[in-house]
């Protein structure tokens, strides 16, 4: 036992802790170590002839038949030693009896509820999924085949499902009849503590032989009755049967407090930070916004000790850089104004050897798309007002398809964790092709992102991998004048900030941006020097991230291998 209380000191910080600990008090109740034995208690061989009697007293009155004898229990079927007083048993010799239910014809008349394997659940008997039979298939059933309170209802078939097991407590006794359905299988106990033996086939030995032994292919795997019926049960006296069951009830409901504990300490975490970053973003003054940023400093090491508000943070980061809050602005800088003058003159130069076309104009930016204030020296810009030739790519036929050679060709798949991975699933075309649909030729350094979703907005960079690349329709790509422009324009895309605003076109199951929706993305245009001092900064934070994300996996990973080194002490 004092081994069991240092498992509910690790099981609060470890992973699935609670769990295991649920699973080490069933392993030592069922080993006898749960609670002390009594020598005054009638020994489990004694309470076996008692469930004899009884049987051999309802075979006469022929509520119940005779099965055949069972065969004896083998040495190597008995897992471990057991106290004295208690006895190794199948539990077809304490059941009265055993049965698959029938595959039921359903109705729609609120007579007879049949009781599915969806019903049972480990949390208990969810009785407002219950379907109903046809009144007049009734005789199909004889009468044991009535489900009685106090039965064992195990489901028996289904990947995920076999396996799961409750009691029932009379949940629908508003009916007078309730049947099974052929999914499920009924054990009918004599003289015990059915809490006792529920809490047994509950327990990681019968659901790890259940998976190891299960008959069937893996998308209906069955555990049949004859399994059931020979399964071992480690039998107590009566007595202690109901002491254990009384232990695991206090001890379980420990393991809810913890759970409830632990949830509301990692929500409080989540909700605390979450405010702390939502003061930061909407921080009008520089004194809010380094009281905001002084909280978070502060409180820095339990904040970040749970992986979704480190996920945030990386979301902040985003944001505060786009915003212009992430770095100091420099009034020596050359303001974004100039900046765009230069793109501007670069754009006619570009035009007039013929290089690029004139794009048809898009409207000015009205006040009522600004979503926010700009420092001094940035402004705001249309996404066209910085790159050549916005546009997708082209659907080539399948005949020009190749997965070895040619043009590498992208498709939204190949933009995975916000870069090109073309090892997955890479495809090439032809280079005719290619040639022929040269608007959606990429180069290296070309912002790409997905325009068809869910998810939308997954971006990435061309790497230097190919010297062209070329792409699918659900691909827009954005090529600024400046190339160094790309890295910025990145930042802000894996910001999402463009997402709140533009308007999508498509149905709801696959929503898509326009090209030309795409084109006029709104970009918050910072001093050229700023955004590299941008780009430095957040590559930092991300690897701060990066870093933070390690340490919660590296304390994670050693409180599991330290709970595991416990209960390998059992």
């Amino acid at each position: 036992m004092k081994l069991l209380e240092k498992h509910f000191d690790l099981a609060f910080t470890a992973p699935n802790g609670v769990q295991k600990l649920r699973e080490l008090i069933l392993t030592f109740a069922m080993q006898g170590k749960l609670v002390p034995q009594d020598p005054n208690d009638q020994p489990a061989s004694e309470l076996l002839k008692a469930i004899e009697a009884e049987k051999q007293r309802l075979a006469q009155t022929e509520e119940i038949k005779i099965s055949k004898p069972l065969l004896e229990i083998k040495i190597d079927e008995i897992p471990y030693e057991l106290p004295k007083g208690w006895k190794w048993v199948r539990l077809g010799s304490i059941a009265a009896y055993i049965q698959r239910g029938i595959g039921p014809r359903y109705s729609d008349i609120p007579e007879i509820p049949v009781i599915s394997q969806k019903c049972i659940q480990w949390s208990g008997f969810n009785k407002s999924i219950v379907k109903f039979i046809d009144p007049s298939t009734i005789d199909r059933y004889r009468n044991e085949r009535f489900i009685r309170d106090g039965d064992l209802l195990w489901n028996s078939t289904g990947t995920g499902t076999i396996g799961r097991i409750n009691v029932y407590r009379d949940e629908l006794n508003e009916f007078k009849r309730v049947v099974a359905d052929s999914h499920v299988t009924v054990i009918r106990l004599i003289g015990l503590c059915n809490a006792y033996v529920l809490n047994f086939l509950m327990s990681p030995i019968v659901q790890k032989h259940i998976e190891e032994n299960a008959s069937g292919t893996t998308n209906q795997i069955e555990l049949n009755t004859t399994t059931v019926i020979n399964q071992v049960v480690p039998l107590p006296p009566l007595a202690e049967q109901r002491r254990i069951v009384a232990k695991i009830d206090r001890l379980m409901a420990r393991c809810d407090e913890l759970e409830k504990l632990r949830g509301d300490r990692n929500q409080k975490r989540i909700t605390i930070h979450t405010a702390a970053l939502d003061r930061l973003l909407t921080a009008k003054e520089s004194n809010d916004f380094s009281t905001a940023w002084r909280f978070i400093t502060q409180h820095f090491g339990e904040l970040y000790s749970v992986k979704e508000n480190v996920a945030e943070l990386r979301k902040a980061i985003l944001q505060l850089a786009v915003m212009g809050k992430l770095v100091p602005q420099d009034p020596t800088d050359e303001p974004a104004s100039e900046l765009l003058k230069a793109i501007e003159a670069e754009k006619q130069r570009l035009v007039k050897k013929g290089k690029i076309k004139a794009q048809k104009p898009l409207p000015k930016i009205s006040q009522e798309e600004i979503p926010y204030a700009l420092p001094e020296g940035w402004k705001w810009v249309r996404m066209d007002d910085l790159c050549i030739g916005i546009t997708s790519g082209s659907t080539p036929p399948n005949n020009i398809f190749s997965d070895k050679e040619g043009i590498p060709f992208l498709k939204v798949y190949n933009i995975r964790n916000q870069k090109i991975d073309f090892q997955y699933k890479p495809q090439f075309i032809n280079e005719e092709y290619h040639l022929k649909s040269k608007r959606s030729c990429l180069n290296p350094g070309d912002v790409i992102m997905n325009i068809v979703g869910p998810p939308l907005g997954k971006v990435a960079i061309i790497p230097n991998h190919f010297p062209e690349y070329n792409c699918n329709q659900a691909i827009v790509f954005f090529r600024p004048v400046i190339k160094s422009l790309n890295e910025y324009l990145y930042l802000y895309l894996l910001s999402g900030k463009f997402l709140d605003k533009i308007e999508l076109i498509g149905t709801a199951g696959q929503d898509n941006i326009s090209v030309t929706k795409s084109r006029s993305i709104l970009i918050p245009l910072a001093p050229l020097s700023e955004q590299l001092r941008i780009i430095k900064k957040t590559g930092f934070l991300m690897d701060l991230c990066d870093r933070l994300e390690k340490q919660i996996d590296a304390a994670t990973s050693k409180r599991t291998e330290l709970l595991k080194a416990l209960m390998a002490q059992v």
